[in-house]
């Protein structure tokens, strides 16, 4: 009988565990069920909140009258590419995609001191890192004007309107508001078919913008041969030792202009219809006239986008080929593109916003920037451009291209 009912016992208690077990591992599930379920919903509600703020800021500056400052023309960064062009060839050699230039263009420097700009001193094609040395993105510049536009579109005026009628208060604004690097004032108001301001008041105020910068000063002309020349050289009697960039250079001013930037060691523009012979020809007088090619920026008469700017790639790319493989020595000046004017005179930026075309203003910015970027993939060195967004998104492909 001892036996007996120790062995009962015996039963019963691996009977208890067994019946335990079943019970806390199904509480156990249910929990597990609804866990996952709640974090599901959460992430949804950021969504929608995170897609509201990103049109936000598109809108905003649309709907602002005149921008106090560079509020609203940011431009996020672009993404670049982390491997290296040889890590992506794979197995293909390096000369299968290399082909590096023999020649260099020149470095020119605009300004002086720390708020100087270097163009050029490129040894390869636009943007070939893989293939020699591009050791900066091509540079940019705002353009003022010494009278007040009367044929701006709105769309480009608004950005200006409290200063247009100033050009040195213009011109501060474009270097504090809008941080142009550099500024090229046009001086229009000179030109004889227009207001044919007298050379003398005109240099006044072309003195006034330059002492009130300390960044780069491009002096440009009205485009006539004669005032020009009465112009800038009455514009360097009255500036001192100021390190001015002096424009345009034709084949019929050379002489005088390039006497002049000679005499004060100033930095020129060689201007020229868009011909690669034309540009070779007129550095060609310039250097026998004494002026060192170390000075000179080849302006090649540029075309904006849709109006000839495909004729105008092909020319500068022949000229830069021409530079750096066959050591052409007269070709190896950088580029200056004055394409703000070219781009706002075109009639698709004038055009009222509507349901085909688009919005005024946005067409207007990406018209200018498409052809800066154009024009730095062909070679340009300096952009003089105009809308600060525009601007902004150009050097935005130029860095993120680097």
């Amino acid at each position: 009988m001892g036996p007996g009912p120790e062995a009962a016992p015996a039963a019963e208690v691996p009977k208890a565990p067994e019946a335990a077990p079943p019970k806390p591992e199904a509480p156990a599930a249910k929990e597990v069920e609804p866990a996952p379920a709640e974090p599901t919903p959460k992430p949804e509600p950021p969504k929608p909140a995170a897609e509201k703020p990103k049109p936000a800021p598109k809108k905003a500056p649309a709907a602002a009258p005149a921008p106090a400052g560079a509020a609203g023309l940011e431009v996020p960064p672009l993404a670049s590419e982390t491997a290296s062009l040889e890590e992506r060839a794979g197995a293909i050699p390096a000369d299968g995609y290399k082909d590096p230039a023999t020649g260099t263009i020149r470095e020119v420097v605009l300004g002086e001191g720390d708020k100087a700009v270097a163009v050029g001193g490129v040894s390869t094609l636009p943007f070939h890192l893989f293939e020699g040395e591009m050791s900066r993105p091509p540079a940019t510049a705002l353009e003022v004007l010494d009278e007040a536009p009367e044929e701006w579109p709105e769309s480009l005026a608004r950005h200006y309107a409290d200063v247009l009628s100033d050009p040195v208060a213009w011109a501060r604004k474009c270097v504090q508001d809008y941080g142009a690097r550099a500024v090229c004032l046009s001086l229009v108001s000179t030109d004889p078919n227009g207001t044919n301001r007298a050379s003398a008041e005109a240099a006044q105020t072309a003195k006034a913008v330059v002492e009130a910068l300390d960044v780069p000063v491009i002096l440009w002309g009205c485009g006539n041969a004669e005032k020009d020349t009465e112009t800038l050289r009455e514009v360097t009697s009255l500036i001192g030792d100021r390190k001015v960039c002096l424009a345009p250079l034709t084949d019929a001013n050379y002489r005088n202009i390039g006497a002049t930037a000679m005499a004060f060691q100033l930095p020129v523009v060689a201007s020229t219809p868009i011909d690669v012979n034309l540009a070779k020809q007129l550095n060609i007088l310039l250097e026998n006239l004494g002026l060192s090619l170390d000075h000179v920026l080849m302006d090649p008469s540029i075309g904006a986008l849709g109006y000839g700017l495909e004729y105008t790639y092909s020319v500068m790319e022949r000229i830069r080929l021409a530079a750096l493989t066959q050591q052409d020595d007269k070709l190896q000046a950088p580029f200056i593109c004055h394409l703000g004017r070219e781009v706002w005179k075109a009639k698709e930026t004038r055009l009222p916003s509507d349901e085909m075309l688009g919005d005024q203003e946005r067409r207007g910015v990406l018209m200018e920037a498409m052809t800066a970027v154009c024009l730095m993939l062909a070679g340009g060195d300096l952009m003089v451009m105009r809308h600060p967004k525009a601007v902004a998104l150009a050097e935005a492909v130029a860095r993120g291209l680097m």
